[in-house]
């Protein structure tokens, strides 16, 4: 597996997420409608929830001795929001074409990116534990 290059890829991944989790302070409302009404406790909860959760993963890809951690949480975030999306497809569903061509388009994305964490975090071994009884983990 090639680190570097998919170190760089969760740089590239880092800058999206926190562009991304500034954006949701930035225009909630965008957010608080792409949220499906019925969960509870309220749309901009997830919103926040969201937006916190990706700058927080996003510091965590840029750093090498968090990116793996970061990844696998990269992944677990882009699981969690894809209800969002989907309801945003459906909930655009009598907006214009072109609209509903971005709608339909974030969907396939979504495995690409979850794709990708996973290569970040399988190309990033975990240090922080012994690799054999008996190894020293320096801190």
């Amino acid at each position: 597996m090639n680190t570097p290059f998919w170190n760089r890829i969760a740089i590239v991944m880092g800058f999206f997420l926190l562009f991304a989790g500034i954006m949701h302070f930035v225009n909630p409302q965008f957010f608080n409608d792409i949220v499906p009404p019925w969960l509870p406790p309220s749309e901009s909860f997830w919103t926040y929830i969201s937006g916190v959760a990706e700058i927080v993963i996003a510091l965590m890809l840029f750093r090498p001795s968090t990116r793996r951690r970061g990844a696998y949480l990269a992944v677990a975030l882009f699981v969690a929001v894809y209800p969002a999306n989907l309801y945003m497809t459906w909930d655009w569903r009598d907006r214009a074409a072109s609209e509903q061509f971005v709608s339909y388009a974030r969907l396939p994305f979504q495995f690409l990116f979850i794709w990708a964490a996973v290569q970040v975090a399988r190309a990033n071994p975990d240090t922080s534990r012994p690799a054999v009884p008996g190894d020293v983990v320096a801190r």
